[in-house]
Formats: C-alpha cells, structure tokens, sequence
C-alpha cells in the first residue's frame, strides 16, 4: 500500500489551521520542527491540562484529503491545513490502519502510527456543522472519527508535497486505532 503527501502545514503558534509549508522538517522522537504541537510529553492544552507529563503520542497529525472531498459534497469547504494537520495524504486509508503501522515518507522519515484523532468543538468554530461530517456512525452503530491520525516520530527527515508514502503494517494481530 502507498500514497502520495499533498501538502505539509506547521504552525509555532496555538490556533486551529495551520499555514502551509514547502517543506517541514521531521524531528526523531519530537515532531514537526517549529510546530507547537512538538516534544516529548503532550503539548495539547486540553491533556497538559489533565498530566503534562503524558507521554506525546500526538506529534504529527495526517489527514487524507479524501475527507475535504467528501464534506464537500455537503457544502464544507476544507482545504489541507485547515483542519490543523501537518501532513495532508492521498491514496491511503488511514483511518484503517492498525495501531504500530510504520508510514515511511519521502526519503527518510518514519512516523509509527498511534491511533485516532478526536475531533473537538473547534471544527465547527471553523465551520459550523462540520464535526457531525467528521464523526459519524458505522451501519452497526459505532462511533466513527475520520478528522485523521496521529503518530510519533521514528526517523527524522525533511517531508514536501509530492512524496511517496509506503506503508509497513506490523506483523502480528493487527490492533485497531483507537482516539489518542
């Protein structure tokens, strides 16, 4: 399974969107060089609030843009870094990924996948009625969040538009994602 990175964003300030980039720069066990959201423990105010000392399990957020697509059928106009990502993908389901799925991107970045976004009410501060689109039910009822995944940091690297994803799905019982 492959894909392609659309479009990297990064933001050193706090705010919902995040401003598109040519290029970011991944950092081994931290994140997105520059971006708030970058470090060791949880930089998000809501789970600093909760322990500070959590371990960041949320240092770079990807979504596909299948999803800008999609709510756009119903009248969302999203576009990458909207939704705060910092890299935009097409062609791969992220959201079907299992937990410990190794996403190698451009030449030399590895991010290890975590799990799920939870999507919080600053979406329909963007776009009012917005999060209903991104969390939804499945036909058996089940909750489902499709505003992206997270992920950590394995190995570093510099990450444009334009590059190749190649996914690594971890041997073993595949587990899956669950909101991180």
């Amino acid at each position: 399974m492959s894909g392609t990175v659309t479009a990297v964003s990064s933001n050193g300030e706090y705010s919902f969107t995040k401003p598109n980039r040519d290029s970011i720069t991944l950092l081994a066990g931290l994140g997105v060089e520059g971006d708030v959201h970058a470090g060791v423990t949880v930089k998000h105010r809501s789970r600093v609030a909760q322990d500070p000392t959590q371990p960041n399990l949320r240092q770079v957020h990807l979504i596909h843009e299948e999803l800008f697509a999609e709510v756009g059928t119903e009248g969302f106009q999203v576009a990458p870094g909207d939704l705060g990502e910092n890299i935009t993908t097409s062609g791969i389901d992220l959201l079907g990924l299992p937990v410990g799925t190794l996403l190698r991107v451009g030449d030399e970045a590895v991010l290890e996948v975590t799990g799920l976004r939870n999507p919080c009410r600053q979406i329909d501060r963007f776009q009012d009625g917005l999060l209903k689109r991104v969390v939804g039910r499945d036909e058996a009822g089940h909750v489902v969040l499709k505003a992206g995944i997270m992920s950590v940091v394995r190995e570093g690297g510099a990450v444009r538009p334009g590059d190749a994803i190649r996914v690594e799905l971890p041997s073993g019982p595949h587990r899956r994602l669950e909101r991180v």
